[in-house]
């Protein structure tokens, strides 16, 4: 394993999210406060409880959640597209390094960033409202696993994609409808039967019934399962990345 080669891919990852403090790390944090006060004070004043949780309270897993993806996805799919705009990236695949310890650089970098808006969004969230984590191990899990998980298939559109414009159509148009009604701010009991049994195909309600429970100890679907749910999720992306280097798909002109 090229250590070194990972410490210069993941410094330089780091280094250009320090160089873009504001659009980074403080443009997600402020979106999110903006979420508090509308849905924590407007709609948290006409909702006072969701299986027992103030809704302001419920609503924090969720709303760190849409952020999670949404970065993991950003940071990873611009880290890697990048280099291959300019055509750096060639550079690095003929240096004397394996995918994985490409990835690791890459993935790693972007998975740091993320995790560091939801530590910071978490910590924010203290200022609105009471918060009460009863799994805290499994909290963390939970964030690094997200992180990890969808910095991976960042990581797949930044190589799938050909344009500026293809690296916003999967998050706009897929991931945030799918955080939306995968149950960021109601309880999928809430819904009418037929619903609740559609809501179960969206694979984001489990990442996110399961950091649910990591807060309040309460879940829509089993943590096993979310957690089940999660590890098929990595290990197709790590599968399809491995895929993409080994063919060289989008990498070789």
């Amino acid at each position: 394993m090229n250590y070194q080669a990972i410490k210069v891919i993941y410094y330089n990852e780091m280094l250009r999210a320090w160089n873009t403090l504001m659009q980074t790390i403080a443009s997600p944090v402020i979106s999110t406060c903006l979420y508090f006060v509308v849905f924590g004070g407007a709609i948290g004043s006409r909702i006072e409880e969701v299986d027992g949780v103030p809704y302001g309270s419920f609503i924090v897993p969720g709303l760190i959640m849409l952020s999670l993806l949404t970065q993991s996805i950003s940071n990873a799919s611009f880290g890697i597209f990048f280099p291959k705009f300019t055509g750096t990236i060639y550079e690095v695949m003929s240096a004397p390094i394996s995918f994985l310890e490409i990835l690791i650089g890459y993935v790693g970098a972007a998975a740091t960033k993320s995790l560091i808006i939801g530590v910071i969004i978490l910590f924010t969230a203290g200022f609105f409202v009471e918060l009460e984590i009863k799994h805290p191990v499994w909290m963390v899990a939970f964030l690094i696993l997200t992180c990890i998980s969808f910095s991976l298939f960042g990581f797949i559109i930044g190589l799938w994609a050909t344009n500026f414009e293809k690296l916003q159509l999967i998050p706009l148009l897929v991931i945030t409808p799918l955080v939306f009604l995968g149950g960021s701010f109601y309880s999928v009991a809430m819904l009418p039967p037929l619903w609740q049994k559609i809501t179960l195909f969206n694979p984001v309600l489990y990442l996110i019934s399961g950091f649910r429970w990591s807060f309040f100890d309460k879940s829509d679907v089993p943590v096993g399962t979310s957690l089940l749910m999660i590890a098929i999720f990595l290990l197709a992306c790590l599968a399809v990345v491995r895929w993409m280097f080994k063919t060289g798909y989008r990498l070789k002109q």
